[in-house]
């Protein structure tokens, strides 16, 4: 199974090599939703989505929800 962190606001992935990705396939993958949800949470996102991708039929499953930090802003 690929799970993998969605943002809910830019439907980007959590990329494997950090950052954020529009590319599924460059996305971070975990063993397991409670790992994927607790990464998340510390994360400078906001609202996150949890989802399961099937790369035979190239489909969506959301497993979870939640949020992160927060988007980081740039202090002035």
């Amino acid at each position: 199974m690929n799970i993998m962190i969605e943002d809910a606001e830019t439907l980007q992935f959590a990329a494997a090599q950090g950052g954020w990705t529009k590319n599924v396939t460059e996305g971070k993958l975990f063993d397991a939703t409670g790992a994927a949800f607790a990464f998340a949470r510390k994360e400078p996102v906001g609202k996150f989505n949890i989802v399961c991708y099937i790369q035979e039929t190239e489909q969506f499953i959301n497993l979870n929800h939640g949020r992160g930090k927060g988007i980081e802003v740039a202090a002035a």
